[in-house]
């Protein structure tokens, strides 16, 4: 059944980034099915509390991205429960180093599927429901898109090409799809990685313009601009990274 609301499915929504996008969403009166691949407690929860604030509103959705033959199944759950999709929200990426003669084919997998493989099939799959209302798509790529950060190639490519896929899908999904896209610079350090120690992360915080970090909030009250206050801005990086791609 066809919602008077706009509905927004978010890939990698349980947590961090993902979280405080879907909670910005739904604040802004849209209903969510919220992906998530291992966060099932995260999501369960975020799930509660939405629809503690308003009932039906968020549903949630297992799936590992890299298997592109279950991602039709994302599309159809969410049309399923909402009758339409309305905004396509490609967050869900893997992060880590791959130094150059130490890379092998399964980091080449992972990088590349979850940050730029599922994105592009999982808009084409959204593709026709889209079209049908008016709707738009947002990637979720990385300051560093211009100058790599060394020792993470493939992560790197994998963003770079992400940000050619939003010029790209702007331009093939044009006039009745906007596609752009958000690159978040220091807003959260990666978990578990022992590279971003205290001295690593006060030398970011020197090279950023703005002298501190980001939040989750700042990512997200940027793709809530390009969803709902930005009817003439297709094929567009918003770098929310507090001038930190300027010291690269």
């Amino acid at each position: 059944m066809k919602s008077n609301r706009k509905v927004a499915l978010v890939t990698g929504g349980a947590k961090r980034i993902g979280q405080a996008i879907c909670r910005l969403l739904h604040e802004s009166d849209i209903n969510l099915m919220i992906h998530y691949r291992h966060s099932a407690d995260e999501a369960k929860k975020l799930r509660e509390d939405l629809n503690k604030i308003r009932k039906d509103s968020a549903n949630i959705i297992q799936a590992d991205l890299m298997n592109i033959h279950i991602l039709p199944n994302l599309i159809k759950e969410t049309i399923k429960a909402y009758g339409q999709l309305d905004i396509l929200i490609n967050n869900a990426s893997s992060y880590y180093p791959t130094e150059i003669g130490k890379i092998n084919e399964n980091n080449w997998n992972d990088l590349i599927g979850s940050n730029l493989k599922a994105p592009l099939f999982l808009s084409q799959l959204a593709m026709d429901e889209l079209i049908k209302t008016q709707g738009c798509i947002i990637n979720i790529t990385d300051t560093h898109i211009d100058k790599p950060k060394k020792n993470y190639i493939i992560y790197s490519l994998a963003k770079s090409g992400l940000a050619a896929l939003t010029k790209s899908l702007a331009q093939e999904l044009s006039p009745n799809v906007r596609v752009n896209a958000v690159a978040p610079g220091p807003v959260l350090w990666p978990e578990n990685n022992e590279e971003f120690n205290d001295i690593y992360k006060q030398r970011v915080i020197s090279q950023t313009l703005l002298k501190k970090i980001g939040t989750p909030q700042d990512v997200a009250m940027a793709v809530k601009f390009l969803v709902l206050d930005a009817p003439f801005i297709t094929g567009h990086i918003l770098s929310v990274d507090g001038g930190r791609s300027l010291s690269l």
